[in-house]
């Protein structure tokens, strides 16, 4: 499936029931994404209520870089995790992402030290051992092959080097998850449908990808089944957003 016009539908209702097991869901993203590129960045700042810039602080925060690190952050959308990195003083970020538009976007606001390379994240084009830190914000969900990616991750890092991954979970509270899925569920897709004109189906794939997907457990499983070790979780606004800190053992 090539990436078609914004206003087809990427995603029906047959397709939304189990998103994840999509033959072509890798395509179906890409072009869901080079649909929603121009407002992606306005729309998580309407659905987050501004708490996405805060998410992304934290979790660089957790890192701990140093100023020899080199960061690469995959799935890097409109660039906004690899700036906040960059803030942050390393030696060196690449961003990477398998839409051209996104990309586009993100190499329109250049950074010092930052570099931008189109990618799919479980085909990284870079060298085993060549880098300090790889971090990834609300990306894994999407790609055709977990298992895959996060194997791309753990070869590309140096022994001893970090994977951070931010991701979306339901919050354990029922009280909170109850008014979460509501939100998730009726409220969100019409709200940033709106606000961005998509018609898609990105964000009816959005609450639907996130309830199928792997929740906290089954997540550390399989950074360890990767070949990470040490993972340390924090969730965040009531746990709507959780962080994985783990190393290349």
């Amino acid at each position: 499936m090539a990436a078609g016009p914004s206003n087809s539908v990427v995603w029906d209702q047959s397709r939304l029931a189990d998103p994840h097991r999509q033959p072509d869901k890798a395509m179906r993203v890409r072009a869901m994404f080079d649909a929603i590129a121009p407002t992606y960045e306005r729309v998580n700042r309407w659905l987050s209520l501004g708490r996405d810039a805060s998410w992304r602080r934290r979790a660089v925060a957790m890192a701990a870089l140093q100023s020899s690190d080199r960061v690469l952050d995959v799935a890097c959308g409109t660039g906004d995790f690899a700036r906040a990195f960059a803030k942050a003083g390393p030696a060196l970020v690449v961003g990477s992402d398998f839409s051209a538009p996104m990309l586009a976007l993100a190499a329109a606001r250049p950074v010092a030290r930052a570099q931008w390379c189109r990618a799919d994240g479980t085909a990284l084009p870079f060298a085993d051992a060549s880098f300090d830190v790889v971090s990834c914000a609300f990306g894994i969900r999407n790609f055709q092959n977990l298992a895959g990616g996060l194997g791309e991750f753990h070869r590309v890092l140096r022994s001893g080097g970090r994977v951070v991954i931010l991701e979306f979970s339901i919050p354990s509270f029922p009280l909170a998850a109850g008014m979460y899925r509501l939100y998730f569920r009726s409220i969100l897709p019409r709200l940033a449908t709106w606000i961005s004109g998509d018609r898609t189906g990105a964000y009816d794939y959005l609450p639907q990808s996130v309830e199928t997907f792997l929740d906290e457990p089954a997540l550390r499983r399989a950074l360890a089944d990767a070949g990470f070790a040490s993972c340390v979780t924090r969730r965040m606004t009531a746990g709507i957003v959780t962080v994985y800190l783990a190393r290349k053992a």
